[in-house]
């Protein structure tokens, strides 16, 4: 990465704003966008990342992202937006929605000489079944072939393959659950029913998370990758060690045993990547506790 990239990143939030910041303190040109106008200018009351008004949303926003990436010069783009696929009303078909807004995407950057598309996408395309998965366990295709896949996951890989036919070099990261600040687990256990010590937590720290994405960013050739800490416990151990760690007085959900899918990082740690947090239980006590967990 000797040489200066020129990064667009689509939804500066709670991930893709620190990795502005981050990809900034490495000599980077970086600009980022927001849906919301008055949290852009709140943003930039507190840091220095250009921030730019960008709702995917509207039927504008194919040609407004493509002057902003002429303008610009932009050589890489960054989507670091959630699906909102739980949002869907009933009027809204949830399985288009994201694809669309990832086709405006790369419409926009059809006849532009981009280095790189980044897609931070979910570990929520692979398959519900009990077993390891690698990234050649989900795609498109397999998933319109067979029943034990999601919408949601359908909703997926149907962006992800929108980005895979955009003639573009691509990078597609499949984040498991991500944690770190501000985004303690010790709150998704406060809102679980149950909780399985037969189910592997796949999780990501925010920090690796955001090298990952830098790694990404400067590989040469179009690849998918998984993004998850490659050592972990059962999701029971790991939650009940999460509310001990954040001091709150809350009692575990209830315990089954039903299994689930374990997320491998096999590809992204033969690319020569080396997790600040490789096991689950590093990434956990590593977050600060939060003054109050939100119920």
């Amino acid at each position: 990465m000797a040489d200066q990239m020129r990064v667009l990143i689509i939804g500066a939030g709670w991930l893709g704003l620190p990795l502005a910041m981050h990809l900034q303190t490495q000599g980077h040109w970086v600009m980022a966008t927001r849906r919301s106008e008055k949290k852009i200018l709140d943003e930039n009351l507190h840091g220095h990342v250009p921030l730019v008004h960008l709702d995917l949303a509207k039927d504008n926003a194919e040609s407004h992202l493509h002057q902003l990436l002429k303008q610009h010069q932009v050589s890489h783009v960054v989507g670091c937006f959630p699906p909102g696929l739980r949002q869907s009303t009933k009027n809204v078909a949830p399985k288009s929605t994201y694809a669309k807004q990832w086709q405006r995407i790369v419409n926009a950057c059809h006849d532009l000489p981009l280095q790189k598309i980044v897609m931070v996408s979910s570990t929520s395309v692979y398959p519900e079944r009990a077993q390891a998965m690698r990234e050649e366990d989900a795609s498109l295709t397999l998933a319109m072939a067979q029943d034990n896949f999601s919408d949601r996951a359908r909703a997926m890989l149907q962006a992800e393959q929108t980005v895979i036919d955009s003639q573009h070099v691509y990078a597609i990261v499949r984040c498991s659950g991500l944690i770190g600040p501000h985004r303690h687990p010790a709150r998704f256990a406060a809102r679980m029913a149950q909780v399985s010590d037969a189910a592997p937590a796949n999780m990501l720290h925010q920090t690796d998370a955001i090298a990952i994405l830098t790694l990404m960013l400067s590989q040469a050739d179009s690849m998918v990758v998984n993004a998850t800490s490659p050592e972990t416990v059962s999701k029971a151990r790991f939650y009940q060690q999460a509310i001990t760690l954040s001091g709150q007085s809350m009692a575990l959900p209830e315990i089954n045993q039903q299994p689930d899918k374990r997320i491998l990082a096999t590809r992204i740690c033969q690319l020569g990547y080396q997790f600040r947090y490789p096991n689950t239980l590093d990434a956990l006590a590593a977050i600060e506790p939060e003054h109050k967990v939100q119920q």
